[in-house]
C-alpha cells in the first residue's frame, strides 16, 4: 500500500518525537578514591591512589593486590631512613634471596610527573637505566628526594603509617638488603568520605 506524502510524513514526525522523548543515558558516577591497606608486622600503612597521576600503574597495583600478589612479599631492599622497598614476588621465597629486587618489572610505561618526592610519596621501582619499565615493585620516600623529581613514578602517597615506615626503616641490613622479613599482605578499599569540617 502507498501512503500519501502527508501519512509517511507524521509517521516520520512521529518517530523523531518519540526518539527525542528517550531519556539520556545516565552519567556514571564518578569513582571514589581507592587506598591501599599495607599490613606488616610493625604496623599498617595507607596509602592514598593517585589515577589522576599514573592511571596505568594505579590499575596495576590495584589488579596485583586484589589477586593475593602482594601478599606474602617482603620489604627487601632498605635506607635508613631514605626509603623502603618492595612488592618483588620473588620475595615470597626466602630461598629466592638472591634474586630479590629482579621480579616484576618491565610491565608499564613511565608516567612521569612533576609532582616532589616528599615523605610519604610511593612511586614504582625501575630497572637501572631502563624509564619504561615499572611492575609491581614500588618505594616509600623517607625523607624528600628532589633528585628523583620526573625520574620515577609517583602513584600513591602515605596519609597513615608513616611513624610505621620508619619502623621498618630500622630492619637491620647488608648493604641494603634487609636481613629480616617484613612481610606484607595489601587490600584495597574505598577511601573514607572527609569528615565535616567544624561549623564556624
Amino acid at each position: 500500500m502507498i501512503r500519501s506524502a502527508r501519512t509517511t510524513w507524521a509517521v516520520l514526525l512521529g518517530l523523531a518525537g518519540a526518539l527525542g522523548a528517550a531519556p539520556a543515558p545516565e552519567a556514571k558516577a564518578p569513582q571514589k578514591p581507592q587506598e591501599a591497606l599495607i599490613e606488616t608486622p610493625k604496623g599498617t600503612l595507607v596509602v592514598r591512589l593517585l589515577p589522576e597521576l599514573a592511571p596505568l600503574h594505579v590499575a596495576h597495583f590495584i589488579k596485583t593486590a586484589r589477586a593475593g600478589g602482594y601478599d606474602g612479599t617482603t620489604f627487601h631492599r632498605i635506607i635508613m631512613g631514605g626509603i623502603i622497598q618492595g612488592g618483588d614476588p620473588l620475595s615470597k621465597d626466602p630461598k629466592q634471596s638472591a634474586r630479590y629486587g629482579t621480579g616484576g618489572l618491565g610491565l608499564l610505561k613511565a608516567e612521569f610527573s612533576e609532582r616532589p618526592f616528599a615523605r610519604g610519596v610511593l612511586a614504582a621501582v625501575l630497572r637501572p637505566g631502563a624509564r619504561n619499565s615499572g611492575g609491581t615493585q614500588f618505594f616509600i620516600v623517607l625523607r624528600e628526594q628532589p633528585a628523583l623529581k620526573g625520574q620515577y613514578t609517583i602513584f600513591g602517597e602515605l596519609v597513615s603509617g608513616l611513624e610505621v615506615a620508619d619502623q621498618i626503616s630500622l630492619t637491620p641490613v647488608d648493604g641494603d638488603k634487609a636481613k629480616e622479613r617484613v612481610e606484607m599482605k595489601v587490600t584495597i578499599r574505598d577511601a573514607p568520605d572527609p569528615a565535616p569540617s567544624a561549623a564556624p
